[in-house]
């Protein structure tokens, strides 16, 4: 049985043309490719890296199976030798990346492999799709958590999202960003993240009465009595819930919280809060949920809302501001030499690079140089070898990306946690010895 998300034949179709004709003229030298973002979307003032722990996952796993390599040979696009080869195919190079939860900017590599040419570029196409979904999630998460730090957040999206492996994705970057918890039960068993749900308007509309469908789910959950009030009538669900707290404190059940899914959020929630403490359940939350993202939770927030926590769905899940990332995988250095592409629009340095990272007097994050691997700039150095000969020589947990983040976007500049990019760019600032370089690979193959 074929497993999608780690079959070498989840790629485009001009990965395995180049190999063939990559084999055929004898291309096997060393190749240097680096992932980056070519330029921030405009409502975006940092990226969020994360997907590593996956990436790397998939090059040790890569392997190509019999019934794949059969089916390769009978498509007629490629030669008996070539399926030959490709049924030894592993991953053995290094790659060198940017840590999960670390805050990153436009044309900075998060990522660079370092392999024979033939591993170096298959890769490529799984390799962008795992970085990209993760990354673009991750970073619009990290939004949420910086406009309601102090608010309890859960990623509610995996309906919406595309597909079952971005839903668990979306999971597992938001939860790196800093959400409390997902409403998606297989990353809760997967990774430990924590699971947090309430009910369905259904079943309040498979009862003949709501205070029934209350009380039934109260008694089958009395540990997490989070109970859906709006299905008919908000403010009347929010005395049911007064009438009903003191019948289940009787049997020793605590309702938790209340959860408002639709209506006028902000004057909704004041209104509930205000019969729930006059009915003797101040410590009872509100949770709302319904098309959310960060703008609406600071107009809500803004709104002086009392609500506890927020379920953050379609908005998350797809990053529906800002769908996708210009994001490149592109070949720096083969057989030794430098290479740089140089299209309109799309020009790159060329070479094995890093990030040098410069923090103000007050640790926050000041600037960044784009530099040589080698060459002598000041700074924290954000490239780190975490895989050597096609195996793991880091391993990062889900719960240190976590608290890596929480760091880095303590140490955010104010100016840039701001929604809607009123701030200055943040300075990336290009090496000479870069820029020399680039002149130096422009001379020789201009």
């Amino acid at each position: 049985m074929i497993h999608d998300e780690r079959s070498p034949l989840l790629t485009d179709l001009y990965q395995l043309t180049m190999l063939q004709a990559y084999r055929e003229n004898g291309f096997d030298d060393t190749a240097v490719f680096e992932f980056f973002v070519r330029a921030l979307p405009s409502q975006r003032q940092f990226l969020v890296a994360a997907g590593l722990d996956h990436a790397l996952g998939f090059l040790e796993q890569l392997r190509f199976s019999d019934e794949e390599l059969t089916w390769l040979d009978q498509s007629g696009k490629f030669s008996t030798e070539f399926v030959a080869w490709l049924s030894k195919f592993e991953f053995t190079g290094d790659v060198h990346a940017v840590e999960e939860g670390r805050l990153f900017f436009a044309n900075e590599p998060i990522l660079r492999v370092t392999a024979p040419i033939c591993e170096a570029q298959l890769i490529e196409s799984r390799l962008v799709n795992i970085l990209h979904q993760q990354t673009l999630v991750a970073s619009k998460a990290a939004r949420c958590v910086l406009t309601a730090p102090d608010r309890l957040l859960v990623d509610f999206g995996m309906r919406r999202a595309h597909g079952a492996e971005a839903a668990m994705g979306a999971a597992r970057a938001s939860y790196i960003a800093g959400f409390t918890g997902t409403a998606t039960v297989l990353a809760g068993m997967r990774w430990g993240i924590p699971i947090v749900g309430t009910m369905a308007h259904s079943f309040i509309q498979a009862h003949t009465d709501e205070m029934t469908a209350f009380r039934n789910f109260a008694r089958s959950q009395p540990e997490n009595v989070v109970l859906l009030i709006d299905t008919y009538d908000t403010l009347r669900g929010a005395r049911m819930v007064v009438d009903l707290s003191d019948e289940l404190s009787s049997e020793g059940i605590r309702i938790r919280g209340v959860r408002i899914d639709s209506g006028d959020l902000a004057a909704l929630s004041l209104e509930v809060r205000q019969i729930l403490d006059a009915g003797g359940c101040d410590d009872v939350m509100i949770f709302l949920s319904g098309s959310l993202d960060e703008y609406r939770l600071r107009e809500l927030q803004a709104a002086g809302t009392p609500a506890a926590g927020f379920g953050i769905g379609t908005h998350l899940d797809v990053s529906q501001d800002a769908p996708s990332l210009d994001c490149v995988y592109k070949l720096q250095e083969y057989g030794g030499q430098a290479r740089r592409k140089r299209s309109s629009g799309k020009a790159t340095w060329p070479g094995r690079k890093q990030v040098r990272r410069q923090y103000d007097s007050e640790g926050l994050l000041c600037g960044d140089v784009l530099c040589l691997e080698d060459e002598s700039e000041d700074g924290e150095s954000m490239l780190r070898q975490v895989m050597a000969g096609g195996r793991r020589v880091r391993i990062d947990t889900l719960a240190a990306a976590r608290e890596r983040c929480a760091a880095e976007l303590d140490r955010l500049p104010q100016s840039l946690k701001l929604l809607d990019g009123e701030a200055e760019p943040y300075p990336v600032r290009v090496s000479a010895g870069l820029r020399e370089l680039a002149r130096d690979v422009d001379r020789r193959f201009g």
